[in-house]
């Protein structure tokens, strides 16, 4: 009888360079695991590739300067309004840096009481002592009469004055109503991550001259620089104080590329994806691990969809709620194996939140890997498409 159910694994490779040929080092890095450590790859494991692997071995990095001719082009007025940026060191602050260099002036509006990730800029019950509300616009003197000069909670980091010394041409509002950037500037660029088609829409509605995201920002290369066709800007990382690592490109080939070497190698159907950030929240914190564009920008058919999974509990208290122990073992097993009529169709309706496959698997992958010094890029991921009726 078996007792596991899905089981993963990280899996350590080498310190990837610019340049490596990153898929022969994954699918090396999972068979040697595989030898050294006696398991074996089976039909419909799962292998997720953490993204900055795929962008490191790609060389896919770009510079201040990079990203400040690109927004000299593309906003040649010189004035560039910037809309609801996260409040992040790592994924925000050199974007700004180069934002402020290609530009004349900054204006850059700040949502609160938390940027779209959760990361706090006040705290609720500050919102609530200084008798305010969701619609208020505020400059930097309103809201540092209201609010002072408030430090992120678990960085410590006062974000106003932060982003402020990413640039001397620099100014910084507040507001939830992105509108509120036309008081200064028609031309505007969106840093929202998830909802900036809705940011998008909304000043082209309200007249707005010019506006583009991040995900419009070195969508090709400037200068030989790194860039992303589909995301830009969106999902880089600060890799030194002079350039950022951007999404990878090329996924799909690269995760198609892997599943058909291990077939060769093994015989088995793998699917394959490469992961960013995982879609959880932090219930103590309440920010959004999200800051990613998507979780996986690439990933093998066979995580396509959503899961198709029974309530097993709601089977244990409806048809099977007189059985206990083997017994019931035996019956669960006997039902999801078997068709099950009417109460199967139930019991899946009650089943889980219909989470797309490469959105769980990529949060589980990216909980596996961490953002530490575990050395394990890669996740095998197995038994995940079993079912209780599995041997």
């Amino acid at each position: 009888m078996r007792c596991t159910g899905t089981l993963s694994r990280g899996i350590r490779a080498p310190i990837i360079r610019e340049g490596d040929d990153a898929r022969s080092i994954v699918v090396q890095s999972v068979l040697t695991a595989c030898r050294e450590e006696n398991f074996t790859l089976k039909d419909k494991d799962i292998l997720g590739v953490t993204e900055a692997l795929v962008a490191r071995a790609q060389g896919n990095y770009a510079g201040l300067d990079d990203i400040a001719n690109d927004i000299r082009q593309k906003f040649p007025a010189g004035h560039i309004g910037v809309v609801f940026p996260i409040l992040s060191r790592n994924r925000f602050s050199m974007l700004l840096a180069g934002i402020a260099q290609g530009a004349r002036r900054t204006t850059v509006l700040l949502s609160y009481p938390a940027d779209e990730v959760g990361n706090p800029l006040i705290t609720r019950e500050a919102l609530l002592d200084a008798g305010m509300g969701l619609d208020s616009f505020m400059t930097e003197h309103d809201f540092c009469a209201r609010f002072g000069n408030p430090a992120h909670p678990f960085t410590g980091i006062n974000y106003i004055e932060y982003y402020k010394s990413m640039g001397d041409n620099i100014d910084i509002v507040f507001s939830n109503d992105m509108r509120d950037i036309l008081r200064y500037t028609s031309d505007v660029l969106c840093a929202d991550i998830h909802t900036r088609h809705m940011t998008k829409r909304i000043l082209q509605k309200a007249g707005a001259r010019t506006v583009l995201g991040l995900d419009d920002i070195l969508t090709e290369p400037i200068n030989n620089s790194g860039y992303n066709p589909m995301y830009g800007l969106l999902g880089s990382n600060m890799a030194t104080e002079e350039k950022v690592k951007l999404f990878p490109q090329g996924c799909q080939e690269f995760v198609d590329g892997i599943a058909a070497d291990l077939f060769q190698a093994t015989g088995k159907k793998v699917e394959v994806m490469v992961y960013g950030d995982g879609a959880f929240k932090d219930p103590a914190a309440g920010i959004w691990e999200l800051a990613d564009p998507v979780v996986s920008p690439g990933y093998t058919t066979g995580l396509s969809g959503t899961p198709n999974e029974l309530k097993l509990k709601y089977l244990a208290d409806t048809k099977f709620e007189s059985l206990s122990g083997e017994a019931l073992r035996r019956a669960m097993t006997d039902f999801i194996a078997g068709k099950g009529g009417d109460l199967r169709e139930n019991a899946l309706s009650q089943g889980t939140t219909p989470r797309r496959l490469h959105d769980i698997l990529g949060s589980l992958c990216d909980l596996m890997s961490g953002s530490g010094d575990k050395g394990t890029p890669i996740v095998l991921v197995q038994g995940y498409f079993d079912d209780y009726s599995s041997n």
